[in-house]
């Protein structure tokens, strides 16, 4: 098994793509939807409206440009995909605790 994976990350293909942007790029752009699912357990109040608007806009256009570049970069594009869904997660979270000030408001 180890073997077969030395080889498999030997060939000329292989070192090209792992030693590219089109792979270190998306790995650390991880980072931010790993940081936008790990805030959806905390309160609400910290949710920033703008900027969870920007990153959701952000996601929507890198996730297009991740399949219309050549060659498409799948990894950039699941990255994107995971980030928009949190980023729109987040969205509605703080949607409904804005609404909610709002009732409170009225009471």
């Amino acid at each position: 098994m180890a073997t077969r994976l030395k080889q498999f990350l030997r060939t000329k293909e292989n070192k090209d793509y792992f030693m590219s942007t089109n792979f270190w790029g998306p790995l650390c752009n991880w980072s931010i939807p790993i940081a936008a699912i790990y805030d959806t357990q905390k309160d609400p109040t910290t949710i920033s409206g703008k900027m969870t608007l920007a990153l959701t806009f952000y996601s929507m256009a890198f996730l297009r440009f991740s399949v219309r570049v050549q060659p498409k970069n799948m990894l950039l594009f699941a990255c994107h995909v995971v980030n928009l869904s949190a980023q729109l997660t987040q969205g509605y979270r703080y949607l409904k605790y804005q609404n909610s000030l709002k009732h409170l408001q009225n009471i």
